[in-house]
């Protein structure tokens, strides 16, 4: 077997799959002033779809660049999803509100009864 032949010793970095989550990006005017306003925009958006039957899985607020869970990015350094995201597709997230193309994130998945 040739060099060319032979499968990458990494695999390469893959976007995350979003194919079971309902990406929702919104541009609120006015803009929410903080991190508040805007997870009570995105918790909105939950409950439209689910009632009171929801939880929040994870979320990023680029101005603190702060996330939850605290640290998950850490072990994505070098990897092309960041952790809050990797952590909300998988733990079960139906639905993504991004609020100002990234500036807020927030995973959401429907609690089962």
């Amino acid at each position: 077997m040739s060099d060319s032949d032979q499968p990458p010793a990494c695999p390469l970095p893959q976007p995350p799959d979003f194919s079971d989550v309902e990406q929702l990006h919104l541009l609120p005017q006015p803009a929410p002033g903080d991190y508040i306003a805007a997870m009570h925009l995105a918790d909105n958006e939950a409950r439209v779809r689910w009632g009171d039957d929801w939880m929040r899985l994870s979320w990023y607020d680029r101005d603190r660049d702060f996330e939850s869970p605290q640290h998950s990015s850490e072990c994505h350094a070098d990897s092309a999803v960041p952790g809050y995201v990797d952590y909300g597709i998988n733990h079960g997230a139906r639905l993504m509100v991004d609020i100002q193309d990234g500036r807020f994130v927030f995973f959401y998945a429907p609690v089962e009864l």
